[in-house]
């Protein structure tokens, strides 16, 4: 097994008994409608490959976000997407600076390509350090915002000033940005070193169908689109992406039954003894007042599912769960409780 990823381990892979899953911070509301109307009246030459470059897609992309389709690489979900931007922009042996915590992907990645994975903590309020960042010899920066696990937006003037004061490429994943208030994606062109990257898995409720995309100035884009796989995104869920994107009422939908329920959730989850923190997306991220493990396992056996990350540094003890619809969340604070009562 080559050097660089000895230590890999297999990814969170739960066995599954038809729980209610709180871990993935998919769509609650269900799968795409303009996705599945798609797919249920359209049939495809199997035999014939899909656009090299996705360029249905990127022109639909282009027109949502004001762009021109030459800013826009689409692909096989944004881990295609982060694959592309190591392979592009690091050679073997190469640095890249991650903020901690953060996705733990972007270490898979970066070692994946050969690099190595500089880890900077973020501030105790969970905000970017941006000096301790920007002084470290790297080819590319990374940070998600919304981040995930800790669920806030990071301050838009400390990613201005690592894009300014950054001597490499600076991407910001934007996976969870719809349920926020904040995106970097009309401004590919004001930044020589910005990659935006995007996914239909969350608020777009596509996960199953794995599409993804990056967005920056054409430059950069020119030379990701040279290195990324020929054909990657299929013509089946490139048409769906495509849909989807034409009918926006859906994301809509989603954000506001979101923005209604986070804080409803918040609560609930205090009152039960967590100590949460600020959420920017559609997950919150809370400290758990008995054991993670005996909380997290305890609610798999009562029939719901929700993200340990209680034994990572920096979230210690703590769980991540999806914001659920009314009912989902009423369950799953229902069942805490118990599993809660049952430790005292």
């Amino acid at each position: 097994m080559r050097g660089t990823t000895r230590d890999f381990t297999k990814y969170y892979n739960p066995k599954l008994n038809g729980e209610l899953r709180l871990d993935t911070n998919t769509n609650v509301l269900g799968s795409n409608p303009a996705a599945e109307k798609y797919l249920k009246e359209h049939t495809w030459d199997l035999n014939g490959y899909p656009n090299t470059y996705s360029d249905g897609l990127r022109q639909a992309l282009a027109e949502l976000h004001g762009l021109d389709s030459d800013n826009i690489i689409a692909g096989n979900g944004s881990d295609e997407m982060l694959d592309v931007i190591f392979k592009t922009f690091m050679d073997m042996g190469d640095n890249s600076v991650v903020p901690v915590p953060s996705y733990t992907l972007y270490d898979y990645f970066v070692k994946l390509n050969g690099g190595r994975a500089i880890e900077v903590d973020l501030t105790d309020d969970f905000q970017l350090d941006v000096d301790a960042m920007v002084k470290q010899d790297a080819k590319v920066a990374i940070m998600p915002s919304p981040n995930n696990p800790t669920g806030n937006c990071f301050r838009t003037k400390d990613i201005e000033d690592i894009l300014s004061r950054f001597n490499g490429i600076v991407v910001v994943d934007e996976a969870y940005t719809e349920y926020a208030d904040e995106s970097f994606i009309k401004r590919v062109e004001e930044f020589d070193n910005l990659v935006v990257i995007r996914t239909f898995s969350k608020a777009y409720a596509m996960a199953a169908l794995r599409v993804g995309y990056a967005v920056t100035n054409k430059k950069l884009a020119d030379m990701m689109i040279s290195v990324k796989i020929p054909y990657s995104l299929n013509m089946v869920s490139e048409g769906a992406a495509i849909a989807a994107v034409k009918d926006q009422d859906f994301i809509k939908r989603s954000v506001a039954m979101v923005k209604e329920q986070r804080p409803k959730l918040d609560a609930g989850l205090r009152k039960l003894g967590f100590e949460t923190f600020p959420s920017d997306s559609n997950f919150i991220l809370a400290r758990s007042p008995i054991d993670h493990k005996v909380l997290v396992d305890g609610l798999k056996e009562r029939g719901v599912l929700i993200r340990d990350f209680g034994a990572k540094r920096r979230t210690e003890n703590c769980v991540r769960t999806t914001v659920g619809t009314e009912e989902h969340n009423k369950l799953l604070l229902e069942k805490a409780e118990e599993v809660i009562s049952g430790c005292r």
